[in-house]
């Protein structure tokens, strides 16, 4: 692999994009998912880590579960998974991976085509359910590039580059297609009052934490904010206030060296002790046990 894993400064390691592994070194690669590939010699990928490249998997056999940003999701045939860089994530132990990778290194697509695909929406879902004909279209577009990807003698380098960022353009336009539109239609499914309900906890999570408090600053009922949350996800307005919470805690202590209490004061909980308590109640683990594990 190329360049060496770098200890981040809450004890997870990064990897970068192995461009040894590469064929002729161009950045990116495509293949067969499998037990036998990894990003790196020394990574027990079944630990978490992070990365600093894209990765997009396509599967062919399922369910895997894979964790990303400390969610856990569920992937089947015929789903895809888009990570990308600097996300944490870890492999599942017990999954088995088949189906194709593809890995493609920053600044490898010029800056008209990562605007175009989206490449940095950190806020469209990583998990993606096609449907027949949209998976059929990037299987099309996949199989394509990894036929660019491996022909290797009909074209001079710099046209075999030239052809594979076209040919990943493509797949990627399909890939952010498919990506936008999930998440208008999670977006409208959600309807309007959670729509904004989660809008207003992303912007005010950190200071406040009181369902009542969202409710007024929304203009509705407690208990027409409770049957909207209800309907959109399954759970209630406080059980969502409080897994963004923990999530945001996760990764200060995931990738900051802040004290404990520090950590705290930054998601609204300026006594430690309650920080703690809190955080034990929703993972079952202290907060520097959870850090602990990580490193």
């Amino acid at each position: 692999m190329a360049g060496r894993a770098v200890q981040g400064a809450g004890g997870i390691r990064t990897f970068p994009f192995p461009v040894d592994l590469s064929v002729l070194g161009v950045g990116m690669q495509v293949g067969p998912m499998g037990p036998e590939r990894t990003w790196h010699a020394d990574a027990p990928l079944d630990r978490v880590h992070r990365i600093d490249f894209h990765v997009v998997m396509l599967f062919d056999e399922g369910p895997v579960r894979h964790m990303i940003d400390f969610t856990e999701y569920e992937a089947h045939p015929g789903d895809l998974l888009w990570i990308r860089p600097g996300q944490i994530h870890r492999f599942s132990a017990t999954s088995e991976y088949r189906g194709t990778v593809l890995t493609m290194q920053p600044g490898f697509l010029p800056r008209a085509t990562v605007e175009a695909t989206g490449l940095y929406r950190y806020d469209l879902p990583p998990l993606l359910h096609p449907d027949e004909p949209q998976l059929t279209g990037l299987r099309t577009a996949l199989d394509q590039l990894r036929r660019e990807y491996e022909d290797t003698s009909t074209l001079p380098l710099s046209l075999h580059t030239a052809v594979l960022r076209h040919s990943l353009s493509a797949f990627l336009l399909r890939l952010a297609h498919l990506a936008a539109a999930s998440h208008d239609t999670a977006r409208r499914e959600a309807g309007s009052a959670f729509t904004q309900f989660r809008d207003a906890v992303e912007r005010g999570f950190a200071t406040n934490h009181s369902v009542s408090a969202y409710a007024d600053q929304l203009g509705c009922s407690r208990r027409t904010l409770v049957r909207a949350v209800r309907a959109a996800t399954g759970e209630t307005p406080k059980s969502f206030i409080d897994k963004r919470v923990i999530l945001e805690a996760k990764r200060l202590l995931a990738h900051t060296d802040l004290p404990v209490g520090r950590v705290g004061v930054a998601v609204g909980f300026p006594d430690a002790a309650n920080f703690s308590k809190f955080f034990q109640q929703h993972t079952e683990v202290t907060p520097a046990a959870f850090r602990a594990e990580l490193r």
